[in-house]
């Protein structure tokens, strides 16, 4: 049993992780400040869940040094998984100061109390599948040179691992930062691809389709997710960093299709120009998670997407059955 902080710990992974870890006996705080980056009340239903299954949850910024280091002072945690963020690449571009903030600053603040309180806490850093950019190497491998991200998004995941690498070079903090590919699942935020074209396709609306259809993505179960996380979290020693991914690609072209296909309906497309920031390709190479945590992610496309429409039908959410 473990005494482990999860940032942003009410939201979409976070949730899935924290049962998990409460299922297996660890004691979880959640904390997570309920913005409005999406409907607060989703993610307040989720830490309702985690509370009654036996997590503390408290509201707060993990911007507040002071927060922080009282957390850290009652808490005595042994590990701290650092998923809270602010998310996606499009928005990124409307308000990147906001993002170096919460993602640069905000991971500093995190890195600063464990360097006063325990240096030899366990920490484990989101990081994401932007920082690779534009990569040509396919699949991408963690030491492929990523030095020219193309959102501002990516930009701060990618300086949360530098300061990570930093901070565990000057104070030997054990740290491990994971490149999370494209993960979809039940309770995913709703303005993410797989939650809106199902939405979409199931309310008969039609589905932005950026491009040609040719873009690829390496999607990834939310379950296949969070089991990586666990792993990293018992295993966490030095500093490392792995990719999380299916290993998988799949087009936009056929995403769409089988997204129809789980709903039962035929998808509408809406055909726009391809949108500043997105890649054209992400594909993660998990040959060295595999190897150093067991990871073993083993939920294709069909079987997740069949997943998520269940899940979503059984939320109401697409109204009257048709």
């Amino acid at each position: 049993m473990s005494r482990i902080l999860v940032t942003g710990g009410a939201g979409f992974i976070g949730s899935h992780l924290c049962e998990r870890l409460l299922e297996r006996g660890d004691r979880v705080t959640v904390l997570d400040n309920f913005n409005d980056f999406y409907d607060p009340t989703i993610k307040r239903a989720n830490a309702e869940v985690l509370a009654q299954a036996g997590a503390r949850v408290v509201t707060g910024d993990f911007r507040d040094a002071e927060l922080v280091a009282g957390l850290f002072d009652e808490g005595a945690f042994e590990a701290i998984v650092h998923l809270g963020a602010m998310a996606g690449v499009r928005p990124s571009l409307l308000d990147p100061l906001l993002y170096e903030d919460v993602n640069v600053r905000g991971t500093l603040v995190l890195l600063e109390a464990v360097r006063k309180r325990d240096p030899g806490l366990r920490f484990i850093f989101a990081s994401s599948s932007s920082v690779y950019g534009s990569n040509e190497n396919v699949p991408f491998k963690e030491a492929d040179d990523i030095h020219h991200p193309v959102s501002p998004y990516a930009a701060t995941k990618r300086a949360g691992e530098l300061m990570c690498y930093t901070f565990h070079h000057l104070y030997q903090i054990p740290i491990t930062c994971l490149r999370f590919f494209t993960v979809y699942g039940p309770r995913q935020r709703p303005e993410m691809a797989i939650h809106k074209f199902v939405r979409m396709t199931l309310r008969g609306e039609p589905i932005p389709f950026f491009g040609d259809g040719s873009t690829r993505r390496d999607y990834t179960y939310v379950d296949d997710i969070t089991s990586g996380v666990v792993r990293a979290i018992d295993r966490c020693r030095g500093y490392d960093i792995f990719n999380l991914g299916e290993s998988e690609t799949t087009s936009l072209a056929d995403l769409v299709t089988q997204v129809g296909e789980a709903c039962g309906r035929e998808p509408q497309i809406d055909r726009q120009p391809m949108q500043p920031g997105d890649v054209l390709l992400t594909h993660a190479d998990i040959s060295r998670a595999r190897e150093h945590l067991g990871y073993a992610p083993s939920t294709l496309i069909p079987e997740g997407l069949a997943r998520f429409v269940a899940w979503y039908r059984e939320q109401g959410l697409d109204g009257p059955a048709q």
